[in-house]
């Protein structure tokens, strides 16, 4: 019952607090950087390609990286790796910042977002992975949920603070230095946390253990079908690279615009993280889910529509609400039915699926705009998007039957007459079940 959930069960936790803090803290400083790199970009180059390939430099490292980072995530100290990983993205923040003010040569800005995209590699999969390890299993739903919340606080502060920035100075420096801060500070915030002694893989490193979360979510059908599903809907369906040419050449509103633009499907994902977690699970997650990644697609086609500001906001607003929907069910998923000595590689293959329908998506998006038009590319993915929910609704059936999303992580799916259970769907341990305590 409604009155018997505590919406705020994993925030009581210290270890908790102070991870989530942290992650908000470089979220916050990384999306200031993705302002200030649009709009510096576009005002030197003009070039919505060269908007496109921001996001393909950043996703190349994620794509090569991200199986071997969760490997070590699931080898040796998760804290550590996050740690390194976020003194790394100081070093390439601080590196835009000195190439920002000396007006350094536009391929060591790609350089340093290449940089930028190694410490993601390795942060993403060591994050996630450390979730389990500082609440316990039953509040794993709750966790997820504010996490979602915290992302989308970031998400709607780092755009605003950069395009705020950019406004009083007149330059992109002061935002970079911002995501240095950030990313330090929550460095120092995680060394602080004591994660719980977790299993750990102990098996020789292979070929065959670098691919076993792959193996994992392509076993586990509930986990690749809802991953797939947000992987070609925000690959097609995304517009986030192409808002510096809304904001000045469309909708004409400058830095600050932009900085709204880039914040406003945060703002609808917030509200609707706050709502998610301050009522009992979802019911019918998988109708939920498949609703609001259509209606996602209606979002997109209405903000590629639009010559007002307001009507645009509003539309990437509830694009982001639509999506928080999306966001829960899918981390809910892969954090409960994933075995602690496989949660390190398992979430790196999320994290490339992530990382494939933002930067890569962010790359076709710059293609089509710069072959089609920034309109036609916007309302096309959209009505892609919509195209995807229907292919993934006949091609795995039991999305649509999923049920109860149980906020103690136990019973996920409901045992409802035309529900799959959690039985039913989770698929038998990984080949190599040797582990340890650490």
């Amino acid at each position: 019952m409604q009155g018997d959930h505590d919406p705020y069960a994993a925030l009581r936790h210290r270890d908790y607090r102070h991870l989530l803090a942290g992650s908000i803290l470089a979220s916050i400083g990384t999306e200031a950087q993705a302002v200030a790199v649009g709009w510096e970009l576009y005002r030197r180059t003009n070039s919505a390609s060269a908007l496109g390939l921001v996001g393909l430099v950043q996703f190349l490292p994620v794509l090569l990286l991200s199986l071997p980072a969760g490997q070590v995530a699931d080898r040796w100290s998760r804290k550590g790796l996050l740690i390194v990983a976020q003194g790394t993205a100081t070093l390439a923040s601080l590196g835009l910042a000195a190439l920002s003010l000396l007006q350094g040569p536009i391929p060591l800005v790609y350089l340093c977002l290449l940089l930028a995209g190694c410490a993601r590699a390795f942060s993403a999969p060591a994050r996630w992975s450390l979730v389990p390890m500082v609440v316990p299993g039953p509040l794993l739903a709750n966790a997820v949920t504010w996490n979602s919340s915290g992302w989308q606080i970031a998400a709607v502060a780092g755009p605003a603070l950069g395009g705020a920035l950019i406004a009083i100075a007149g330059r992109a420096a002061e935002a970079y230095l911002l995501s240095a801060a950030c990313a330090l500070t929550c460095a120092g915030l995680v060394a602080t946390i004591r994660p719980r002694p977790a299993e750990r893989a102990t098996e020789a490193p292979s070929l065959g253990t670098l691919l076993a979360g792959v193996r994992f979510v392509l076993r586990t059908e509930l986990i690749l079908a809802t991953i797939t599903l947000d992987l070609f809907a925000v690959l097609l369906g995304g517009a986030t690279a192409l808002l510096p040419i809304f904001a000045k050449d469309i909708l004409e509103v400058g830095p600050v615009g932009l900085g709204w633009l880039r914040a406003s499907p945060a703002l609808g994902a917030l509200v609707m993280a706050v709502l998610l977690a301050h009522r009992p699970p979802l019911r019918r997650a998988g109708r939920a889910l498949l609703l609001s990644v259509a209606g996602f697609g209606v979002t997109m086609v209405v903000f590629g529509l639009s010559r007002h500001f307001a009507l645009s906001f509003v539309a990437l607003a509830l694009s982001g609400a639509l999506d928080n929907v999306s966001v829960v069910v899918r981390g809910t998923l892969v954090q409960v039915l994933t075995p602690d000595a496989m949660r390190g590689r398992v979430s790196a293959v999320n994290a490339v699926f992530i990382s494939s329908s933002n930067e890569l998506g962010a790359f076709e998006s710059g293609l089509t705009a710069e072959w089609f038009g920034p309109i036609a590319s916007v309302v096309g993915g959209g009505i892609g998007t919509m195209v995807v929910v229907l292919a993934v609704m006949l091609r795995w059936p039991s999305v649509l039957r999923l049920g109860r999303l149980q906020a103690a992580g136990e019973d996920l799916l409901a045992g409802e007459p035309g529900v799959f259970t959690a039985t039913e769907t989770t698929p038998a341990q990984p080949d190599s079940a040797t582990a340890r305590q650490v």
